[in-house]
C-alpha cells in the first residue's frame, strides 16, 4: 500500500468522525447513548464509503514450495509384453509412483507412451509402434527451463521416429530402467526387407533382403521368398560369429496385373527363441503399363532436367525430353509437357490438334505467344516485351484434385513477360501471382477441363528454383515431386469428373496408419463442406463388417481405420445426402514389427545415460534407484514467495458492514421517533 493511500485513510478517518460529530453530537443538548451510538453508525458508514472510493489495494504475501517434478515413463507397446515384462513393469510402476520419500521431495508424474504420448499408469501392451524420440519433443514442453529427473522403463526398441539417443534436452537426466533378458540368444532375423510398391507387367522387380545372425557358432540357413504355395526363389546363406550380416538381392518376374502378396522366409535346423521375426509379409502392385511423357523443348534450360527428374520420381512415370523438329508421331505418348513453344512447335501443335493429348503449356521469356493463343484458346494474353518476377500465391479453394500448400509463398518469383493473362471458362487456377506482395489477379498455375480434353498452364520459367527450395527446407524433394506427380496425374487421366473421389492404398503393413481420404463435390464441382460421408469395411475372410464416419479436413475428408487385423478387405465409401458411393479393396499384410525383438535395446540406453549424465538400471536394482534419487541432493525443493494484489472494493463484508450500518442507524431512529 502506497503512502498516499495511507494518507488518505487516515483523512478518511477525520473526516468521518468529524461529520459523525458535527451531526449528531456538536448541536446535541445531551450526549445520550442513543446519540453517541447514531454518531458510531454513521461514522462506520462514511468510513465504509470513503474506503470504496479510495479502494486501496491489499497485498498478501504467501509461499509455495515447488518441488521438482520427476516424470516416470511406461513403455505400453506389444513388444514389452512378447518379452514377457508386462507384468514386472507394472510392479515396479507401482513401486516408483507410491514411494513415501520420492513422493514427498518430487512431483511424481505418470507417463505411458508407444506411438502416442498419454498421462497417467493404465496399461494394455497393445501399442503397435513405439515412438521414444516423441516422448522426449513432450517433456521439453511440458517442463521448459527445468532441470529434473526421468526415470524410463522401457526395453528401449524404437519403431518409428528419430533416434532417441540425441532428443533429450541437457537439463534431463535419464535413468533408463531396461526391461527384458539381455543374454544374447541364437537367433535369425529378416531386419530389413526394401521392395517398390509397383511395378510393370512382364518385366522383373528388384527385392533387398537384409539379413541378421545373432549367435556364438557358424550355421548354414535357408532363405526364400514364397508367393502362396509356390516357392519362387531358394538359397542358402552362412552365417558365424564374425560375418553376422547379409544382403540378398532377388530379381523376382511381375507377370501378374494387380497387387501381389510375398513372402520371405528365414529358417534353420538350430532352435530359435524368437521366430515371428524369420518371416516378413510383403506385396508389390503390378501394373500393365505406364504413362509415356513427351517433354518438347526447343531451348536447354535448368527447368528441364528438374522436370524431368520431378516426375520419374514416380516410376510409373517415364519422360522424353526432344525437341519439336526431332518428333514424328506423338501416338506413343500419353501427355505432352511443351515448354516455351515457339515457331518451331507449329507441327506439333498440328498434329495435337488431331489427336487431342493433355498437355501442360510452360511459357516465358521465348514463348511465342501469337501462335500459342491458335491452339488454346482457354487462355488470352495481351503480353509486353518487358521481363516481371512473379511471385505465387496458393489459392486454398482449388478443387479440381487434393493438394496441400507445401509453402509456395516462400518460393522464388517465376520471371515472365510483363502483361494480362485471361483465363476462359473450365478453367481453374491452384496458383495466383504477385509482383512484390501486390495481387495482380493474373494466373501462375491454371488447370482446364472441356470434356476429356484436359490442359495445364504454367505461366513463368524457372520452376527448378522451387524445387532447390523445397529441398533446403524440407531436407527432401518429396513434396516438391508430389505437387509435379499430381498435376501430371491430373493430365494422365482421361476420365470424367466424378463428384465423388477417393484416394487409398492398394496395400498396408499391419501396424501402420491406415487412412483414407475423400472428396465430394457438387453439381458446379465445388467441394462440399456439407457432405456426409459414411465407409463400411468387410473382411473378407471373416465377413465381420464395420462402419465409420468421415472427419472433414482441408478440403478434403478423411478416415482413420487403425487397429484392422491382416487380411483381404472391401469397403463402399457412401455420400449419404446424393446416395453417391465408391467401392474398393485394399490388403492389410500380416506384419507386427513389435514381435520382432528378442532381447532390449542396451547399446542405445546405454548411449542415451551417458549423453546426459544418467545411468542404467535393471529391474532387480529399483532399491538403489530410489535410493539415489530420494538423496540425490541436486534435486531440491524450491520456494516461491507468491504476492496476490486484492482491491478492497472487492471485499465483499465491507459493503456488508455499510448496509448494516445504514441499517441499524435507520431502524434506531425510527424506534426512537427521530426520523
Amino acid at each position: 500500500m502506497t503512502t498516499s493511500t495511507i494518507l488518505l485513510l487516515l483523512l478518511s478517518v477525520v473526516v468521518a468522525a468529524g461529520l459523525s460529530f458535527f451531526q449528531y453530537l456538536y448541536k446535541a443538548k445531551s450526549g445520550s447513548k442513543v446519540n453517541r451510538l447514531l454518531a458510531f453508525l454513521r461514522f462506520l458508514s462514511y468510513l465504509a464509503i470513503f474506503i470504496l472510493l479510495i479502494n486501496p489495494i491489499i497485498s498478501r504475501k504467501t509461499f509455495e514450495v515447488v518441488k521438482t517434478p520427476l516424470p516416470i515413463l511406461l513403455d505400453n507397446s506389444l513388444s514389452v509384453k512378447e518379452l514377457g515384462q508386462d507384468v514386472l513393469e507394472k510392479e515396479l510402476s507401482q513401486q516408483l509412483s507410491e514411494n513415501k520419500v520420492l513422493k514427498d521431495k518430487y512431483d511424481v508424474q505418470l507417463y505411458r507412451f508407444d506411438a502416442d504420448f498419454q498421462s497417467g499408469n493404465e496399461l494394455d501392451f497393445k501399442g503397435k509402434q513405439t515412438h521414444i524420440d516423441q516422448v522426449a519433443q513432450n517433456l521439453k514442453q511440458f517442463y521448459r527451463n527445468q532441470n529434473y529427473p526421468v526415470v524410463m522403463l522401457t526395453d528401449g526398441n524404437q519403431t518409428i521416429g528419430s533416434d532417441y539417443v540425441y532428443s533429450f534436452q541437457q537439463n534431463t537426466t535419464v535413468y533408463p530402467i531396461v526391461l527384458g533378458d539381455t543374454t544374447t540368444f541364437l537367433d535369425l532375423k529378416i531386419n530389413q526387407l526394401n521392395v517398390n510398391k509397383y511395378a510393370f507387367l512382364k518385366n522383373k522387380f528388384p527385392v533387398e533382403v537384409f539379413l541378421q545372425y545373432s549367435g556364438k557358432k557358424p550355421i548354414t540357413a535357408n532363405f526364400s521368398i514364397q508367393q502362396g504355395s509356390r516357392t519362387i526363389h531358394k538359397q542358402q546363406v552362412s552365417f558365424s560369429p564374425s560375418n553376422r550380416a547379409k544382403v540378398v538381392s532377388v530379381l523376382l518376374p511381375a507377370d501378374k496385373v494387380g497387387v501381389q502378396t510375398y513372402k520371405a522366409v528365414l529358417s534353420s535346423s538350430e532352435t530359435e527363441k524368437n521366430k515371428y521375426n524369420n518371416e516378413k509379409n510383403f506385396a508389390v502392385e503390378v501394373i500393365d503399363q505406364r504413362s509415356e511423357i513427351a517433354l518438347i523443348s526447343s531451348i536447354n534450360h535448368p527447368d528441364l532436367g528438374a522436370l524431368k527428374r520431378s516426375i520419374e520420381a514416380n516410376q510409373q512415370r517415364k519422360v522424353t525430353i526432344v525437341k519439336p523438329n526431332e518428333i514424328k508421331s506423338l501416338q506413343n505418348y500419353n501427355v505432352l509437357i511443351l515448354y516455351q513453344p515457339d515457331a518451331q512447335f507449329k507441327s506439333v501443335l498440328e498434329q495435337n490438334a488431331k489427336l487431342q493429348l493433355n498437355s501442360f503449356i510452360i511459357t516465358g521469356l521465348n514463348t511465342d505467344f501469337n501462335l500459342l493463343s491458335q491452339y488454346y484458346n482457354q487462355v488470352s494474353f495481351k503480353i509486353s516485351g518487358s521481363k516481371e518476377n512473379y511471385i505465387p500465391e496458393f489459392n486454398s479453394q482449388f478443387n479440381a484434385f487434393a493438394l496441400d500448400d507445401i509453402g509456395f509463398e516462400q518460393f522464388p518469383p517465376l520471371e515472365h513477360p510483363f502483361g494480362t493473362i485471361t483465363l476462359k471458362e473450365n478453367t481453374n487456377s491452384l496458383l495466383k501471382s504477385k509482383i512484390q506482395n501486390i495481387s495482380t489477379n493474373n494466373p501462375l498455375l491454371s488447370f482446364s477441363e472441356n470434356g476429356l480434353k484436359r490442359t495445364a498452364f504454367l505461366f513463368g520459367e524457372n520452376i527448378w528454383k522451387w524445387r532447390m527450395e523445397s529441398h533446403l527446407k524440407t531436407k527432401s524433394f518429396t513434396d516438391f515431386d508430389i505437387f509435379i506427380d499430381k498435376t501430371v496425374q491430373y493430365l494422365a487421366s482421361n476420365s470424367a469428373k466424378k463428384s465423388l473421389v477417393v484416394s487409398h492404398e492398394s496395400f498396408y503393413n499391419s501396424g501402420e496408419t491406415i487412412e483414407i481420404t475423400a472428396q465430394f463435390f457438387n453439381k458446379n464441382y465445388e467441394f462440399d463442406e456439407n457432405a456426409r460421408l459414411t465407409i463400411q469395411i468387410k473382411n473378407n475372410q471373416t465377413k465381420a463388417v464395420k462402419s465409420f464416419d468421415f472427419l472433414k479436413g482441408s478440403n478434403e475428408y478423411k478416415v482413420n481405420l487403425d487397429g484392422l487385423t491382416h487380411g483381404d478387405y472391401s469397403f463402399t465409401v457412401k455420400e449419404n445426402n446424393s446416395k453417391t458411393q465408391y467401392s474398393g479393396s485394399f490388403q492389410v499384410l500380416d506384419f507386427e514389427i513389435e514381435k520382432q525383438f528378442i532381447n532390449p535395446d542396451l547399446e542405445r540406453l546405454n548411449q542415451l545415460a551417458s549423453n546426459i549424465n544418467g545411468k542404467v538400471y535393471f529391474p532387480n536394482q529399483m532399491n538403489q534407484l530410489m535410493d539415489f534419487l530420494s538423496k540425490n541432493e541436486s534435486y531440491k525443493p524450491v520456494e516461491k514467495a507468491i504476492i496476490r494484489q486484492v482491491p478492497l472494493i472487492d471485499w465483499v463484508w465491507l459493503l456488508v458492514l455499510l448496509i448494516a450500518s445504514l441499517a441499524a442507524e435507520w431502524f434506531i431512529r425510527k424506534y426512537n421517533g427521530l426520523l
